[in-house]
């Protein structure tokens, strides 16, 4: 806050005591002008979230002689201007440079790609570019809120992208939820990169354009919401079982969620080996012969539930081992984790507000995960999906299968040592060097 006060220095010490007194932090306070008329005055303070923010600027404003000049947010100044950037990898001091790197020299290299169309990775950011692809439709826990307001959210994940696994990505945001469309596009700008996510693309329409896209394109197509969540919630399952003691094919897993992330996690345990996955979605647990269910879900409840479990969340975790939401806030009473299995293990993923308190579930359940940084045990995305492209480029692949993202979830879950392993630590940090290396290795074939 930059304040306008009183030239009276005491006003400083006023304002650091209001603003500890309203629950906030000052970590600055710095006096720009001071002059007989009144001082400038800059407070920097930490606060809780934006309501909070907005209270400790009007409980400021309220001390007498102070008048709030300017607010600035310091999330919103590091998006000034956007998060990334083009630069060249070649210097441009020279007529000498510049002829080669662009006419006529350049000339010579469209050429030699035109005579030998496999070349193209080698010889151009191809071979280490990913569009970042979304229709803004399914933004984080914002919904449908369009292209534009999904930019930032695309640019964050290009900085992801750089910063684990140092490959460049493009945002790539589109002005159509039409899915024929998406396709099209996708297919138009599918030359000048060797890899697409998909992103934030609501259900079901996100699973029509991976499969027409899979088909069309020769290169990798990967939609993170869908299998960069799988990977990483089954190598948090593999590591939570192992803290318990129980095996993934033995035990009695309740997913809930029957959406882009639901069916591939559900999926990618199927494949992994667990033998009994119950579905829960609005409408109950899904089960084989229903034909009022939708397409997708209908695919989903044909492969799962062997034992025609009906009704509601809490008939569905009687006697389960995990819990996997995938839902929304508030879906799980804390309390029915009683009547799971014993050393239950809970993965509440719904983002920012989980479908039970961790801290409440921690009461009932040997093991308990979320999506939140808050917390131990974060199911974090950025955890496999740096580490799947990179694996994907160095391969040259045309395209990526189920058994690459169960070597994935694997190397993932190695990265924990039994040393380290406990049930506050089942998956490892994002900031791990160790895992993006692991998981690319793992993709690429070369572990």
């Amino acid at each position: 806050m930059r304040l306008h006060t009183d030239p009276d220095h005491g006003v400083v010490g006023t304002v650091a005591t209001t603003i500890a007194q309203a629950g906030g932090i000052v970590t600055a306070i710095d006096v720009i002008e001071s002059s007989h008329t009144r001082l400038v005055v800059d407070v920097t303070c930490s606060a809780g979230d934006a309501d909070h923010a907005t209270q400790l600027q009007e409980t400021v404003g309220a001390v007498e002689g102070v008048e709030v000049y300017k607010v600035s947010d310091r999330t919103f100044l590091l998006h000034l201007g956007g998060k990334i950037e083009v630069s060249s990898k070649v210097p441009l001091r020279n007529r000498d440079d510049l002829s080669m790197a662009y006419t006529p020299g350049v000339g010579r290299v469209s050429a030699a790609i035109a005579a030998n169309p496999e070349d193209v990775s080698r010889l151009t950011i191809k071979g280490n570019a990913v569009a970042v692809v979304t229709d803004g439709s399914a933004v984080l826990g914002l919904g449908n809120i369009g292209p534009g307001a999904a930019l930032p959210v695309m640019e964050g994940k290009a900085a992801l992208f750089k910063r684990f696994a140092d490959i460049d990505a493009w945002p790539i945001c589109l002005a159509s939820q039409d899915t024929d469309e998406i396709v099209r596009a996708v297919e138009m700008i599918a030359p000048g990169f060797g890899g697409i996510n998909l992103e934030d693309i609501a259900a079901p329409r996100c699973f029509e354009i991976e499969r027409r896209l899979r088909e069309s394109l020769d290169i990798p197509v990967f939609h993170d919401d869908q299998h960069g969540t799988a990977i990483v919630v089954l190598a948090a399952l593999t590591n939570a079982l192992r803290v318990v003691g129980k095996s993934l094919p033995d035990v009695r897993i309740v997913v809930s969620g029957a959406g882009a992330a639901g069916t591939a996690i559900v999926t990618l345990l199927l494949a992994a080996g667990a033998g009994d996955v119950v579905v829960y979605d609005r409408a109950g647990c899904l089960a084989a012969g229903d034909d009022t269910l939708p397409r997708a879900q209908r695919e989903l409840a044909e492969a799962t539930n062997p034992r025609g479990v009906r009704g509601d969340l809490r008939a569905a975790l009687t006697g389960a081992d995990v819990f996997v939401g995938v839902s929304g806030p508030g879906v799980l009473d804390a309390t029915w984790i009683q009547d799971m299995a014993e050393d239950a293990v809970v993965f509440a993923l719904a983002n920012p507000d989980p479908e039970v308190d961790p801290v409440e579930a921690a009461k009932y359940a040997a093991v308990v995960a979320s999506g939140r940084s808050d917390y131990p045990n974060q199911i974090n995305n950025v955890l496999a999906f740096p580490g799947v492209f990179r694996g994907l480029l160095d391969a040259r692949a045309s395209e990526i299968g189920i058994d690459m993202l169960l070597r994935a979830a694997e190397a993932i879950a190695l990265v924990v040592t039994d040393d380290e392993l406990n049930p506050s630590f089942i998956i490892p940090t994002v900031f791990d060097p160790d895992v993006p290396k692991a998981v690319a290795a793992a993709i690429s074939g070369a572990r």
